[in-house]
């Protein structure tokens, strides 16, 4: 027997939603309702909770089918708009990953090392509707006799698109710094020498698994906003690691779970998958996520009532760091603070600055709200939890 007060189900919450009558706020707003009337009233008020992020997310790629020639052709080589594309799959299948660069990139070209263009555009090249050329090599079989293939093709004329990403949604990341006396670039970007600034990279509030910190509703299964359409998780990501230090409310305090996700490509947005790259990092591209949290109890009201003050992760020093180890935290730090545009270190005022959008990861809670409150969403029930870290009671 469950000592809550409260106490919901996916499908009675599913049946408030196709009946119009579920509320739905979103985890910004979900702040001030908890912290105003307590857990218990909150998880009686309200039925879902929407989350989002947009940031760069590099373990991320697509599986395509690039249809069948005349005669058929076993591809062993595929270029998309000069990105190698990965074809070692069958005759015209193939994965193009988001941080593989062009390879006759003109800025590599000045400045090896240094690219513009990589897998995470011809994504949003493709989602835009824009053609681009598509070329293919193969060893030629009896039953695929073709050797090469080359051609414009658009998003539309791929059989099968599927968006595939390994690790989104990173819960929690650190803060990067830099203490050396020379500019270093990474994923992070760019950071000055001597302090000079501070990225992170995580949505505070907003981000889908603060506000889960044990995934008690997410799982394999679990249906979510995923580049302007609707995707899936399909398993922990290639990075899960929950078992991390957590605050008393079980948040995190440095990188810990990540998911893998997949959805339809055909229906997503360059609004929400757009190609960026990183000054002497590389190519990447940045993904917009989303996830809704069921009210099922008063815990998941408290869970998902956190705010940007009760969130923390570590200062990290990237110019010794890495790429020698994770380091040791230089302090902690507050998302509120973070947001606030400086943190303090050893007495000095560091400016900051987010490599996620928070404007954009509030824009995606509000789509997903909406897009719940018109019976056009439904919560996807989880066939299996993601590891959670979470040691068991008594």
């Amino acid at each position: 027997m469950s000592n809550f007060q409260v106490n919901k189900t996916f499908e009675q919450i599913n049946r408030k939603i196709k009946e119009g009558r579920a509320v739905v706020v979103t985890a910004e707003e979900m702040v001030g309702i908890v912290r105003k009337k307590g857990a218990v009233r909150a998880a009686k008020e309200v039925d879902v909770v929407t989350t989002g992020t947009f940031s760069p997310m590099c373990s991320s790629g697509a599986f395509i089918n690039i249809g069948h020639t005349k005669p058929g052709i076993k591809a062993a080589k595929i270029w998309l708009n000069g990105v190698p594309t990965y074809a070692g799959l069958a005759a015209v299948d193939a994965f193009i990953g988001a941080t593989e660069p062009r390879e006759d990139d003109p800025l590599n070209k000045i400045y090896p090392g240094e690219f513009l263009y990589g897998g995470g555009h011809v994504i949003h090249d493709l989602v835009a509707g824009k053609a681009v050329h598509l070329r293919a090599k193969a060893y030629g079989t009896h039953c695929y006799p073709k050797r090469q293939a080359e051609k414009k093709v658009c998003l539309d004329d791929f059989p099968f698109a599927q968006l595939c990403n390994p690790r989104n949604a990173y819960q929690n990341y650190n803060c990067a710094i830099n203490l050396t006396n020379k500019t270093v670039f990474t994923y992070m970007g760019t950071l000055k020498p001597r302090m000079g600034n501070a990225n992170y990279c995580t949505s505070g509030q907003l981000s889908p698994l603060f506000n889960d910190p044990y995934y008690r509703t997410i799982g394999i299964g679990t249906r979510i906003f995923l580049g302007g359409g609707i995707g899936y998780v399909i398993g922990p990501g290639t990075q899960h690691n929950p078992d991390v230090p957590r605050t008393a409310m079980g948040i995190p305090m440095s990188p810990a779970g990540t998911l893998m996700v997949t959805g339809d490509l055909k229906q997503m947005s360059p609004r929400w998958l757009v190609g960026v790259s990183m000054l002497g990092y590389g190519c990447s591209m940045a993904v917009g996520l989303g996830l809704p949290i069921p009210i099922l109890n008063e815990e998941m009201a408290q869970f998902t009532g956190i705010g940007d003050d009760e969130i923390v992760t570590q200062v990290v020093d990237y110019g010794a760091a890495y790429p020698k180890g994770e380091g040791e935290s230089i302090r902690e730090v507050t998302y509120a603070e973070l947001r606030s545009g400086q943190i303090e270190i050893s007495g000095r005022m560091v400016k900051t600055a987010p490599l996620s959008s928070y404007v954009r990861a509030r824009e995606i809670a509000t789509i997903l709200k909406q897009w719940i409150e018109d019976g056009r969403f439904f919560l996807g029930h989880p066939q299996d939890r993601l590891p959670s870290g979470e040691k068991p009671s008594g």
